[in-house]
């Protein structure tokens, strides 16, 4: 097509010509294109920006000040976002444009190196969990535990539209699974826990053989380390439905693994490793059976051999997909957190098996000394659980809660108030140098 001819008929991007545009408008009784968007008048784009032309130095003088006005707090927080310190060899090999620039690697032959580290996540993830197969990764953990609920209608061993979740669920989560469960006409409950793990009688007495999946964390949103979970794996399996654990690559170094108490899938957020604290930048992970190979979301990073009998790696069954199977696909999922999914495997390899241990351990350690301390102060109580924890736990409080915060916040320390008495407090290596100077700070707020 010649430039005249792009211009008569529409650009390569979107060829339409205004003849096919105005039939579709016709046909959905649309006036015009504005009319299929709901934009509000505060937020249209009226064709000005309304900022000043600035100098380079100006610009940067600006952001800087509009930076400088954010508090600077110590954050000792968590519930599904956790900072750990990332080697610098990860932002220096990330960052190198072959990775940083790459989108999916549709074409291998000019991938390898990108794919073979792909490769090496899924590899990590299968290691951990003993399951059969990962993907290359998923937008984040509320989306992946949305695959799961969804993979779970696929699956030709199990019936039923019921999907039950434990009451301590991250609200977040929460909304993303009821927002996939809503297209497959699915059910979403929640099942009672006690003493912040699952309360197994009365999950006993709600499950049923309408159930398509049952799914439990461990650790818990509150930081509790499941104890039980053969069993829930049990129940599920004894009312033929799936069982979905929720969990993260460090925690899974240490804890039993998934394989061992029944998990049929296991999904979580893995960007605990490769990335720190990202507020909303999550990497989600997806893990199965082998025998669900067929109906897993997302994209899979394969190894075969080429023409020379060398070892190649390939983006593999592609025909679940929908850019080949269209309303078929297994999942409308269209792309995959390859970059962080990147970083998460050179993290992990740069720890390596040891040194992932030593990390899940610090993780145990760290939450249970900061608790002891806490519980020395009058007018708290930690933990409220008498479990163990990973990482993060509540602390009951006299004092109100949302008071708690305010004023911790006043010395330079950020917590989340949980309840109207409950806050929820997380330790990791990054906030270790600050630990004295927290605890005589809840000390005193806690007066």
């Amino acid at each position: 097509m010649s430039d005249s001819d792009s211009h008569a008929t529409g650009s390569p991007y979107a060829p339409q010509t205004a003849a096919e545009t105005a039939a579709m408008l016709d046909a959905v009784g649309a006036d015009d294109l504005e009319s299929l968007f709901d934009v509000p008048e505060s937020v249209a784009f009226d064709g000005e920006f309304g900022i000043d032309a600035r100098s380079e130095r100006a610009a940067r003088r600006e952001v800087a000040g509009l930076l400088g006005r954010n508090a600077d707090l110590t954050e000792f927080l968590g519930r599904g976002h956790y900072d750990h310190y990332v080697p610098s060899v990860v932002d220096d090999l990330a960052s190198r444009s072959e990775f940083l620039t790459s989108y999916t690697q549709y074409q291998p032959e000019v991938a390898q190196g990108f794919l073979q580290a792909l490769f090496e996540f899924q590899s990590m993830l299968v290691e951990l969990t003993g399951l059969g197969v990962a993907n290359c990764s998923m937008y984040d953990d509320a989306t992946a535990l949305g695959e799961a609920a969804t993979l779970s209608q696929r699956v030709r061993s199990v019936s039923g539209d019921r999907i039950l979740v434990p009451e301590h669920l991250r609200e977040g989560k929460r909304t993303v699974l009821s927002n996939y469960a809503e297209g497959p006409a699915l059910t979403v409950e929640s099942y009672p826990m006690t003493d912040g793990v699952v309360d197994v009688a009365a999950l006993a007495d709600q499950i049923g053989d309408d159930t398509a999946m049952v799914y439990a964390e461990s650790p818990t949103v509150r930081g509790v380390i499941e104890e039980r979970l053969g069993v829930v794996g049990d129940l599920a399996h004894d009312h033929e439905a799936l069982f979905c654990l929720g969990s993260d690559p460090i925690a899974l170094s240490l804890l039993e693994r998934p394989a061992d108490v029944g998990a049929d899938v296991v999904v979580g957020d893995a960007a605990s490793l490769g990335t720190g604290t990202a507020y909303g930048f999550g990497l989600g992970m997806f893990v199965t059976r082998e025998e669900y190979l067929r109906q897993v979301p997302g994209r899979l990073v394969g190894a075969s051999e080429d023409a020379a009998d060398r070892r190649a790696y390939t983006l593999t069954l592609q025909t679940r997909e929908q850019h080949i199977r269209k309303e078929r696909a297994t999942s409308n999922i269209c792309t995959n957190q390859a970059w962080v999914a990147l970083r998460t495997a050179m993290h992990a390899a740069w720890l390596g098996p040891d040194g992932l241990v030593d990390l899940a351990e610090d993780c145990v350690t760290r939450a249970r000394d900061l608790s002891d301390r806490l519980d020395d102060i009058v007018g708290v109580k930690a933990p409220i659980h008498g479990r163990h924890h990973f990482r993060e736990f509540l602390a009951r409080t006299d004092q109100p809660a949302s008071a708690i915060v305010a004023d911790l916040a006043s010395e330079g320390f950020a917590v989340h108030a949980v309840e109207d008495h409950l806050v929820q407090v997380c330790a990791t290596e990054t906030t270790a140098d600050a630990t004295d100077e927290f605890v005589a700070a809840f000390r005193e707020v806690a007066k």
